[in-house]
């Protein structure tokens, strides 16, 4: 199966319609597979009284205002998913009300992507489980004890579903990636396990593939500089490019398993490579044959195999030998 390359635009796009599709524009030369956005509805999903990370801008009062400026129409999110599959590119989106759920049901998204905060939002979920649409589920912020309770519900509700290992730290750091818990998510919920990062470098999710997870999802930036509340924990459009090939050289080497008992392939460059044994200095017939008087050179098949040295010290010389020779077992009694 394919990794599945999710790049996260989110708030990237600070409120601007023309940004977003800028956006799109950049992440499509960049071999990710699915661009995703949030679809935030402020008076559905927030109220004045939320402090998350209310200060980081100075533009916006609140939170509440923060989200509502967030907001595009239905309109706008109809010519995203356009753009995307002109890219060919999936669109997808996080609601995060049931009212975003009925927006993105008539914008057609594929698959619904449920932000660490709302795995405990038994509401939403049943929302997106009556469209009968697969669930990526991220576990930022949920214990097993929690999850173990949400993986019943979906099941109850013949849900599709996949999890992400995620770490709700903004940046993550390399303590807190919990890159150990991809293999017990799959091994304890038999499902595709991805990794959802905020630590905005590249060797974090390439470290979740080698480990086994089958989705990435990561936030993107044109710049480092940009503003917004995800930029520290974003990558910018030029690591994404590189995080993306590297990842396909790593799907390409598990594709390809190495057979490590057979190394017949290697017969031409082992007989270069490897070593004979020889003498380091001249000796005479009938001295006795000891370590120090050993070396070993290129190539291999010139006479006694180097590995096969112990079993020649103590042995009798029975010519005269130069310094360099070769040494066979013609030369010794």
């Amino acid at each position: 199966m394919s990794i599945k390359l999710i790049a996260e635009i989110a708030q990237a796009h600070d409120g601007s319609i023309a940004t977003a599709h800028s956006y799109i524009d950049a992440l499509a030369t960049t071999g990710i597979d699915v661009i995703k956005f949030q679809t935030h509805i402020a008076e559905a999903e927030s109220s004045i009284y939320e402090p998350f990370r209310v200060k980081f801008s100075k533009q916006d009062k609140t939170r509440f205002d923060y989200w509502k400026r967030m907001e595009f129409t239905l309109e706008q999110w109809i010519d995203l998913k356009r753009h995307c599959n002109d890219m060919g590119l999936e669109f997808m989106s996080s609601p995060f009300s049931n009212m975003a759920v009925d927006l993105l049901e008539q914008v057609g998204v594929k698959t619904y992507k449920i932000g660490s905060g709302e795995v405990n939002n038994f509401l939403l979920l049943e929302k997106i489980a009556q469209t009968g649409k697969p669930i990526i589920l991220s576990s930022g912020m949920s214990s097993f004890q929690e999850l173990d309770k949400t993986v019943a519900f979906l099941k109850s509700k013949q849900v599709a579903f996949s999890i992400m290992q995620c770490t709700t730290s903004y940046p993550t750091k390399p303590e807190q990636y919990g890159i150990n818990v991809i293999q017990e998510l799959k091994s304890r919920y038999h499902v595709p396990v991805g990794f959802s990062d905020h630590s905005s470098k590249i060797e974090t999710a390439i470290a979740a593939v080698a480990l086994g997870a089958e989705i990435l999802e990561f936030h993107a930036v044109f710049s480092s500089n940009d503003f917004g509340p995800d930029v520290t924990s974003s990558l910018t459009i030029e690591d994404v490019k590189t995080l993306s090939e590297a990842v396909r050289n790593i799907e390409k080497a598990q594709m390809h398993p190495v057979d490590k008992s057979d190394n017949s392939k290697f017969s031409e460059l082992k007989s270069i490579f490897e070593k004979s044994l020889a003498i380091n200095k001249d000796l005479q017939s009938g001295q006795i044959i000891k370590f120090s008087d050993l070396e070993a050179k290129k190539p291999a098949n010139k006479g006694i195999p180097a590995s096969n040295f112990e079993a020649i010290i103590g042995k009798q010389i029975i010519r005269n030998m130069k310094k360099w020779d070769f040494l066979t077992i013609h030369d010794i009694k």
